[in-house]
């Protein structure tokens, strides 16, 4: 049975279970239940799919490599052993015949081997889907029988049920931890490689920044400069450029909109704001290299300015219009969260709207705001394609705003592109970056829950 049939099978018996178990729980009702009849068709239907969800997914996980391994011992055998490369291209050259529309005796072409082998794998994998389907079809039917037969008076189902849904939430959280744990580690990991073939402070106070090596050693640029600082540099001229864009206007229209703005306004204005957030960042990217870059270097020119055809002002300008409704809309919520309380007090004392706004309003909102401001530096630092198409792609150290510079998150992308291979510092140079702005941000955080904590507990 494929898969995917066999999961819906597994849906429809769930289905079934949640009937059957609600149908027992109504018919044994007269003995006052302590829970209602839904808790008892949910446990069931839990008692269900759960085990068998699980045996499922273990199972699809582990058939590959199982395979793998049979057809490669069949093809190399311990008295007649073969390299690991050649066996790795014969254990490619099966898949590919199985992945056939024609079945493998039929091609003439094919190496008798091979076409043996992909027939036992074929075989293999048609025996092991046929054992998944019997043994979670088994093991969904017996959870639902072992669950309907244990509701009784003296089962609590909602208990139960809490319980399993905190065995969820539980997993659901442990995934998530691990999964950041395993994300910092694999960079973590590759950038050691990276520090090992570069010292770590010339990568840290290097000036120059010149990742490409040769192949050969009498080509142009053999050595590569891995000095991080112009790259970081550019990072952060773009961020705050962005941000001084950013943070006042969606700040002031956040307070506008949530202050002063008629109800029928804001319904409809904050919307039309928030459509920025879906604009695609290639098209900010396009308005930037052809609107907003010439614009500047035509102003440029006319105050004898020499502003290049990418600038970090072109890309800071765009992107800190993009990343408005981050700050503008989170800003919203916070600053309409503060209790009406506090607005009547400060009004009953005789202070205007403006002086409520500065001293009472935004001092309490302060922690969401700062929770705003935060993610819209995150964003700005993530950005690719407006730097890309508006900035360059020149690490060059340097305040000027007219200037062209790059970013951290350009320069991963421009080392990773194309057919890489891991164990050059080119492209081992991408996680140290990763690494180091990784830190950056974590710094950024902790910055930002020092400053939250803190006039938090003014405020309560």
């Amino acid at each position: 049975m494929p898969a995917s049939i066999l999961l819906i099978v597994i849906f429809v018996l769930s289905a079934v279970a949640y009937k059957s178990g609600q149908r027992r729980a109504v018919r044994i009702s007269r003995k006052r239940l302590p829970s209602r009849p839904a808790y008892y068709g949910l446990l069931t239907c839990i008692g269900c799919a759960i085990p068998s969800l699980l045996v499922f997914a273990l199972w699809l996980a582990l058939e590959p490599t199982v395979i793998h391994h049979i057809v490669a011992a069949n093809l190399s055998p311990a008295e007649h052993p073969i390299s690991e490369v050649r066996l790795d291209l014969a254990i490619n050259t099966v898949k590919n015949l199985v992945a056939r529309t024609v079945l493998a005796d039929q091609d003439e072409d094919a190496d008798p081997v091979f076409l043996r082998a992909a027939d036992h794998y074929h075989n293999l994998k048609s025996i092991s889907r046929a054992a998944l389907s019997v043994i979670c079809l088994t093991v969904a039917i017996a959870g639902m029988l072992l669950v309907r037969r244990k509701i009784s008076p003296r089962l609590h189902a909602r208990k139960q049920m809490e319980r399993v849904l905190t065995c969820v939430f539980v997993a659901c959280s442990t995934v998530a931890v691990f999964t950041t744990i395993g994300i910092v580690l694999s960079v973590f990991f590759e950038a050691i490689r990276f520090f090992k073939m570069v010292p770590f402070f010339d990568f840290l106070l290097g000036l120059k920044w010149s990742p490409q090596i040769a192949i050969r050693t009498e080509q142009v640029g053999s050595s590569g400069a891995f000095g991080v600082v112009p790259v970081f540099a550019g990072t952060l001229l773009i961020s705050i450029i962005a941000m001084l864009v950013a943070v006042p206007l969606g700040l002031m229209s956040a307070i506008y909109l949530s202050e002063y703005a008629d109800p029928r306004f804001r319904h409809i204005a904050k919307p039309l704001l928030e459509i920025l957030a879906g604009i695609p960042t290639v098209v900010y990217g396009f308005f930037a290299a052809l609107t907003v870059g010439p614009f500047i270097r035509h102003l440029g020119e006319k105050a004898g300015l020499q502003v290049s055809s990418e600038s970090a002002l072109a890309a800071g300008l765009v992107m800190g219009v993009m990343i408005i409704p981050f700050v503008s809309s989170l800003a919203d919520d916070v600053i309409n969260a503060v209790p009406q309380a506090l607005r009547d007090g400060s009004y009953g004392l005789g202070a205007t709207r403006s002086e409520t706004i500065r001293h009472v309003i935004l001092p309490a909102a302060l922690p969401g705001i700062v929770g705003s401001v935060l993610l819209a530096v995150s964003r700005a630092i993530g950005e690719t394609m407006i730097v890309v198409m508006a900035a360059g792609l020149s690490a060059n150290l340097t305040a000027n705003p007219l200037k062209a510079v790059t970013t951290v998150t350009v320069q991963i992308v421009t080392l990773l592109v194309g057919d890489q291979t891991f164990d050059s510092p080119k492209t081992l140079a991408a996680f140290a970056l990763g690494l180091i702005l990784f830190v950056a941000t974590l710094m950024l955080n902790v910055i930002a829950l020092y400053v939250v904590r803190r006039y938090r507990e003014r405020y309560e």
